[in-house]
Parts: C-alpha cells; structure tokens; sequence
C-alpha cells in the first residue's frame, strides 16, 4: 500500500494526511504494510515533502514578500536542492487580510535560490505556486546581482508596480555560479507573462489586484520584457510568451531568463522524491488532496499520481475533502473511485475543523473495501 497524497490545504499537511489515512487502514489490517511517500505539486508544501522523503531542512534568513526579514527552509540531498518560492515570497508571508499586489516582491526567493548556490548544490528544483507577488520575477533577478534602473539610473520600486518605471536593465552582475547549475522550474500553471491568459489577468484578482490594478502590472511587465529585450536580445521577448513564464506573478519568466527548464510540477517531484521505485513495491495506491475538481486534472498532484500509477499498472483510489468530479472524470484520470470526507461528515465546517479523524474514518472504509 502507497499513500501518496498532497496536503489538505488549511486543514492538514501531506504528511499528516499519510499519518491518518495509515492509522486508519491499520484499524482494519493492524499489520498491513503502508510506505508513505507526500507529494506536492511545486507549490506550498514542496519542501515539507522533500524534507519528508530524506532531504535535510535548511534554514536562511531572507526578505519576505513586503521587505521584512523572514526565515525560510529549502531542503537539500547530496548536490540536489528543492528552493519553494512561498517559502520566502508566498501568500502566507503578509499579514492576515492584507494584499499587497503592486509592491509584494520576490526579492528573498532570490535570496533563497542564493542560500542554495552557497550549499554547492548542481541542481534545484524551483517549486513555485501560492505567490503573494506579480513582479516577473524581478525581485528574484535584483537578489541574484541584476539592478533595474530608472531614467535617473536609480533603482526602481519593489514589486510589479515599479516595473512602469524602469528603462534599463543591467545583468553583467548576475552570480555566475547560476551557469553550471541545472535550474528546473516546476509549476502547474503554463500561462505566459502578459495578456489575457498572463499572470497579471489570472491571478492578480487572487492577490489584491483590482482591474486598475491588473491593468496597471500588465503595462508594467510589458515594459519589462521591452527592458529586458534590449538588454538580452528577442530570446526575452519569446520567453515572456513561453509556458510557465505566468507561472507565480511571473516569477516562472525570471527563472526562464536564468536557463531554466519548466516541468510539470507533479513530474519532476515524483522523480525527486522516489516514486517510482515505491510504486513497483506498491499493490494499491492512495492519492488526493483538499479538493478533486475540475483543476485537478491540470497538472496537480493526484492526477499526476494516477497517470503515473496507471502506466505501471496499479490501481489507484483518492481521498479529499470535496469531491466536484463525476465518476467518469475520475476514471479517465486514471482514479477507480473518490472517497470525499463530505461522504462520512456533511457538514463541510465540521469536515475542516476535523479533517483528521474524519480522514481516519474515511481510510477504513478504504481499508474494508480494498483489504478484507
């Protein structure tokens, strides 16, 4: 039996979500044999499933999304780091209620990506998703010795909004140890920077934008790209319309910019953390996340779970909190069936507050269905 299954956002980590489905199939099999392997996507969570697969947690004092100091973890094995972007630059580094969608920069991801390099690594895996920022990554390029100048030749405004003001861009000063680095960018979001389908008009709203303001980020980036053009060469101007680019307030063109590689999220964790071999020791496998909807086709974890799974040949069940996918997507998905923690407890309050027991309910039943 594998559990691999993602966190249940605001109720349970991915770790803790494999605690309790074990407790609860060992209620109906006490000596069956649960490997617990959690998964994230790229976004919030990486370095927590990383850290819970064998990497060490490594700790560095870097800026947070509106300047002030904060600490935040990557996790490191052998010459492979995993660096999570919200970690430093995420939605939960601002006060509760606050946005800040002009100004919050991605400078300590930078930082972070740093903090990496000083480990001696070769290779990072850059997991970004859950951004409280919509900079395109200029804040990451300021950390790692770029400088964005204005008219003046004085240093532009953190954040996206301060991008309206920049006329060139200077990255002879950028750490050269970023050349021989394998630098993986991994997101589930494949949108480009700007334009209808860009990170500004997707998920601005998310962060604080109001329409002004999604109109003012987009001008913004697009004279950015412009900057960045002149500075680079066309190969700016094409990886700004590149998938990924979008991805976390555009932080995904910065790592581009840098030689990054964008993956799958889903994918190169699964590789990083060890899927595969405990998927072949595995005879069922044990997916989900807080929601099974329609976005989770797209690239999150438990699909990616269960295309994986189905191509070795191993069947495949899901929990979540909600479920909002008929039994036919759940099928094509490669999931045989969903089992919702709404189905044990209607009432969704209770089913949030107390994920966990009720997850433990929910994981005997899978255990009376799949092991008796």
């Amino acid at each position: 039996m594998l559990v691999a299954a993602d966190k249940f956002k605001g109720s349970l980590t991915a770790v803790q979500v494999a605690e309790r489905i074990t407790a609860g199939l060992r209620r109906v099999v006490p000596d069956v044999e649960v490997e617990a392997l959690p998964v994230a996507d790229g976004g919030d969570g990486t370095v927590d499933a990383a850290v819970a697969a064998g990497f060490e947690r490594r700790e560095a004092r870097v800026a947070g999304p509106l300047g002030h100091e904060v600490t935040a973890a990557f996790a490191l094995r052998g010459d492979t780091a995993v660096v999570e972007m919200a970690e430093a630059s995420g939605l939960q580094r601002l006060p509760a209620g606050v946005f800040a969608p002009l100004t919050a920069s991605t400078y300590g991801s930078g930082e972070l990506l740093r903090a990496a390099l000083d480990a001696g690594v070769r290779t990072i895996v850059f997991g970004v998703g859950g951004s409280a920022t919509t900079d395109g990554g200029a804040g990451m390029l300021s950390a790692l010795g770029a400088r964005f100048l204005d008219a003046e030749g004085e240093p532009v405004p953190p954040g996206g909004g301060g991008l309206a003001e920049v006329a060139r861009a200077d990255v002879s000063g950028l750490d050269p140890r970023l050349a021989s680095v394998d630098l993986v960018l991994a997101s589930d979001v494949d949108n480009p920077l700007t334009g209808p389908k860009g990170a500004p008009a997707v998920y601005g709203p998310q962060k604080g934008a109001s329409p002004d303001d999604v109109a003012a980020l987009d001008a913004a980036l697009s004279r950015y790209v412009e900057v960045l053009e002149a500075a680079l060469g066309s190969r700016a101007a094409e990886y700004a319309g590149s998938p990924g680019a979008g991805a976390a307030g555009g932080i995904g063109y910065g790592a581009l910019l840098l030689g990054a590689r964008f993956r799958a999220g889903i994918e190169v964790m699964l590789d990083v953390l060890g899927f595969a071999p405990a998927l072949e020791r595995a005879q069922l496998v044990i997916t989900g996340e807080g929601s099974l909807d329609q976005q989770t086709l797209h690239g999150k974890a438990p699909a990616g779970v269960a295309t994986a799974a189905r191509a070795a040949g191993k069947e495949v069940v899901a929990v979540c909190g909600r479920l909002a996918l008929p039994p036919e997507a759940l099928g094509r998905a490669g999931i045989r069936r969903a089992y919702p923690l709404t189905d044990a407890e209607p009432d969704v309050a209770r089913c949030i507050a107390e994920a966990g027991p009720i997850l433990e309910r929910v994981a005997e039943r899978i255990g009376h269905d799949f092991l008796t």
